[in-house]
């Protein structure tokens, strides 16, 4: 090949100019989108795998994933940059440094999250000013370039990490295939076992005033407990399903911090019972089952598309600049029997009465299944349920009716916390009738007698002024919300119900389980099984990093106070009147209301005008009947004032529904609200 003469040689060293400068400026850009999204992004996934268990996720979606957090980014915004050069180096240039000013900006508010108190507006300027500033150094001098350019190998070593390194990378890449089997103890003989895990429970929730399951409203919850022993004194030992679940199946404290997985737990109930009995689980956002034990259970997958999507509402919370609590679980939403298509093909009633009633078409896919599978069989079995009920996000009436709310409606603050009790209450109104259907298709299939039943949840919630969760805070603050359970246990052939109120732990299940199904554990576990004495130490344990336990004491704690309703609840609408003015979410969803889509407009929330003080109480009616009394508090971070939920679905008729909200006046006296 002949050598380059003189005429081709300035060219040629242009073209290497050019191509080593749009390199550099690739490798730029590939650091920064590596800090701004690949990083945050897979930190917070491989801390979570709990969020791929749930969304049923196989390693090669999640592979998938990984890839398109990596790369999809990077190349977009390196696209936009090549496409600037059409206009000119020039253009080129002033483009680079305007995308290196952004993503500065963006790590700034990442930064600035973390390490200043500022947040929202005031934090965004300041991350603009940063971005700017950093531009302009990176345009003036080449050192943050050189920086830069060595940080693009930040990327690979993020995704080497979440792979290896992560509590999910035992999803991805998981390793063992479950423990030892428990062999059989004496001679008696192996029930069938059905076991019905609830999340997010407090015990107290469920109590009346004086200290029973409260029967008027929580009629299934009373039923179990007058058939079966009731654990008062129990308590969870952590506020995280992915430590306290496998606590409670293992018989063993939380030690580690690791993945909710088979691989991680080898020895647990699955692989003790597997051996003598028949598995069928239905797990949420743990996979303790190992393949050799049970099949996964068939359910429509949820896709590569539903990850994407919720790894995207995920990079708005971490990459915002408004505070967020970033907790996966408060998006775990099960599908409905519905949406997931089972028994789709059921006819829809020919009456032409107005059923809100939609417990059938409403009640979780997986519990469904869980359902179907309550049959006696001729070889020992295991029905396992984790059900997230009445965990949020609550959605649910007491009816089964569903309704919407916003994503980003506060949990916390004067007037949010009681809302979030309220709706807590609700969807426990509907788990309470999910037992009634569970106690039901036990009886009706002749199972009831012949099994041993357990209902349980693995922690509780935090409903105080300030400290709501489940965490450290709400548990110095309302431990007997936080870690109380309840717990009931049915013996096979038990008729009567008793109360036992010794020093109940969650690791005591599993140990409890086993001895009642004569079963002998290959494993020393932390438990203590209730066919065994009491402890004599009241000391409870709790872990809110695992190998990290808090101790308190023990005692059945008592129910905290419910609210009053206010007397206007109820009533039909006298008002005076009419004069001010309202903006209320989604008001088409009053005009033409359906009763086969079973959901229900029951929040109802908006702003008023500034000259509406705080504390001002509002009444919210449907068709001339007051539903909610709720007070007008300081605006939240989307500009609500209020929220209501409208609890009695006998407010609701279907077609065309009228809604009046009211100012309450010192003296009673209502006032209209015109709405908009």
């Amino acid at each position: 090949m002949p050598a380059p003469d003189d005429r081709t040689r300035p060219a040629l060293a242009r073209w290497d100019r050019g191509w080593r400068v749009e390199l550099s400026r690739l490798l730029e850009v590939v650091a920064l989108v590596g800090l701004v999204v690949t990083q945050p992004l897979l930190d917070v996934l491989g801390r979570s795998p709990d969020f791929f268990l749930f969304h049923r996720a196989d390693p090669t979606q999640i592979l998938l994933l990984v890839a398109l957090v990596a790369v999809v980014p990077t190349v977009g915004v390196a696209l936009l940059g090549a496409l600037s050069r059409l206009a000119g180096r020039t253009a080129r240039a002033l483009t680079h440094t305007g995308l290196v000013g952004l993503l500065l900006a963006a790590l700034a508010v990442q930064v600035g999250r973390h390490v200043t108190p500022l947040r929202g507006v005031p934090l965004l300027l300041v991350a603009l000013l940063a971005g700017a500033a950093g531009a302009a150094a990176h345009r003036r001098w080449r050192a943050p370039g050189r920086v830069l350019r060595l940080a693009a190998a930040g990327p690979v070593a993020f995704v080497t990490l979440f792979l290896l390194a992560s509590p999910t990378s035992v999803v991805v890449l998981p390793r063992g295939d479950g423990g030892a089997a428990g062999t059989a103890q004496g001679a008696g003989l192996h029930p069938p076992v059905v076991m019905l895990i609830l999340d997010e429970l407090p015990l107290v929730s469920l109590l009346g005033a004086d200290g029973r399951i409260d029967a008027t409203r929580y009629p299934h919850f009373a039923e179990l407990a007058d058939g079966s022993t009731w654990y008062r004194n129990a308590t969870g030992v952590s506020g995280w399903t992915p430590n306290a679940l496998p606590a409670m199946l293992t018989g063993r404290y939380p030690a580690r911090s690791v993945a909710p997985h088979y691989s991680q737990y080898p020895d647990n109930i699955f692989t003790a019972f597997g051996g003598l009995y028949d598995i069928r689980a239905e797990e949420s956002i743990t996979r303790l089952c190992p393949p050799s034990r049970c099949e996964q259970p068939v359910t429509p997958q949820q896709g590569l598309g539903v990850l994407v999507r919720e790894t995207g509402k995920l990079l708005g919370q971490v990459a915002g600049p408004t505070p967020t609590r970033v907790d996966p679980e408060d998006s775990y939403r099960e599908q409905t029997r519905a949406e997931a298509g089972l028994d789709a093909a059921e006819p829809v009633p020919a009456d032409p009465k107005f059923r809100w009633d939609s417990l059938d078409d409403n009640q979780p896919a997986r519990f469904t299944s869980f359902l179907a599978g309550l049959k006696p069989t001729t070889r020992p079995t295991l029905h396992f349920l984790h059900l997230l009920m009445p965990h949020s996000p609550w959605a649910y009436l007491p009816s089964g009716a569903r309704y919407d709310a916003p994503d980003d409606l506060p949990n916390d603050g004067t007037g949010w916390v009681e809302l979030a009790r309220q709706r807590h209450l609700a969807q426990l109104g509907y788990t309470d009738r999910l037992i009634g259907e569970t106690l039901r298709t036990l009886r009706a299939s002749g199972l009831y007698d012949q099994a041993l039943v357990v209902v349980t949840a693995d922690h509780g919630v935090s409903f105080r002024p300030g400290a709501q969760g489940r965490g450290m805070d709400a548990l110095k603050a309302a431990a007997g919300e936080v870690a109380w359970v309840p717990m009931f246990v049915k013996e096979p052939q038990q008729q009567t119900g008793r109360v036992d109120d010794r020093n109940w732990e969650h690791v005591d299940l599993l140990p409890t389980v086993a001895d009642e199904a004569n079963i002998r554990l290959p494993w020393r576990v932390d438990g203590r099984s209730a066919r065994q004495a009491p402890r004599t130490d009241g000391t409870k344990h709790f872990y809110d990093r695992p190998g990290e336990p808090v101790t308190f004491p023990g005692g059945v704690p008592a129910p905290p106070p419910l609210p009053t309703p206010h007397p206007l609840v109820g009533t039909d609408v006298r008002a005076g009147p009419a004069g001010g003015s309202a903006r209320v979410a989604d008001l088409d969803a009053f005009a033409a209301m359906d009763p086969d889509t079973g959901t229900l407009p029951a929040l109802v929330w908006g702003d008023v005008p500034d000259r509406i003080p705080d504390g001002t109480l509002l009444a919210v009616a449907v068709n001339g009947r007051i539903g909610a009394v709720v007070p007008v508090v300081p605006a939240d971070p989307g500009g609500r004032r209020f929220a209501a939920l409208l609890t009695d679905d006998k407010l609701f008729h279907a077609g065309t529904n009228q809604l009046d909200v009211f100012q309450v006046a010192t003296d009673g006296t209502l006032r209209r609200l015109a709405l908009s």
